[in-house]
């Protein structure tokens, strides 16, 4: 007999387990903020699709869960191996959501891309400059209104890390562009040609950190709506290949 309610309370605990309703309720306080309230993204990826790129199996995805993704994502420590269970199952049910449905057109919206010259910038498929973020899979980390809100005031939405930066040497032209790495003693930068630059700080005459600055024009007031909705629609349906 005690054997058979050991069994029976197993499997209800395995049962409990499995039920997506387990991680939800994690997921809307501790997931939600990066990835949206339905998987859709933000600053996190999107994981309301079949297949996740980092997390091809269920394992995968608990570990991921558990150990996080230096330096983006954290780990969950805090969280009871059958809470981590519940929300991996919770976040594999997103993937059978119906996809998001946009206004735009992403024909008219790669041609707009074109026409505005953002490959002078981003890369997207091998093509294009790299002094901007890459494009390439953008719609598979970001959701639609992340990319819309990016458009229209890429300030409000810098990465973590991101340093904008303008530097005057001693001797020599000033130069702005994106902080690659830095010490005490150097700092090393990518203009928008794409070429790196190293100044030593003692020999630098001014150096200015340009806070929630970015080199990408705000294109609010510069596009019309359906051209705003088109080159969202654009940059959405750029993912990774299945």
């Amino acid at each position: 007999m005690w054997r058979c309610l050991l069994l029976a309370a197993i499997a209800a605990a395995a049962q409990a387990q499995s039920d997506p309703a387990v991680g939800r309720k994690i997921f809307e306080s501790q997931c939600a903020l990066c990835h949206g309230q339905t998987g859709g993204g933000g600053r996190g990826p999107a994981l309301n699709r079949p297949k996740l790129p980092r997390a091809p199996d269920d394992a995968a995805l608990r570990t991921i869960i558990s150990e996080g993704i230096p330096p983006d994502m954290p780990a969950s420590w805090q969280l009871h191996p059958s809470e981590v269970m519940g929300l991996a199952v919770y976040v594999r049910s997103l993937g059978a959501l119906t996809p998001e449905v946009l206004p735009g057109d992403p024909t008219r919206g790669a041609r707009l891309y074109e026409s505005k010259g953002c490959p002078a910038c981003h890369i997207v498929s091998g093509k294009g400059t790299g002094f901007g973020p890459e494009l390439s899979t953008v719609g598979a980390r970001r959701s639609a209104a992340y990319l819309k809100q990016t458009v229209l005031s890429p300030a409000a939405n810098l990465p973590e890390g991101f340093q904008y930066v303008a530097v005057t040497p001693a001797s020599g032209p000033a130069t702005r562009g994106i902080r690659v790495n830095e010490d005490s003693f150097t700092i090393q930068l990518k203009d928008s040609a794409g070429r790196f630059h190293s100044f030593r700080k003692s020999e630098l005459r001014e150096l200015h950190r340009l806070e929630k600055e970015s080199p990408m024009p705000a294109y609010a007031g510069q596009l019309s709506p359906a051209e705003l909705d088109d080159l969202v629609s654009y940059l959405a349906g750029l993912k990774e290949k299945s």
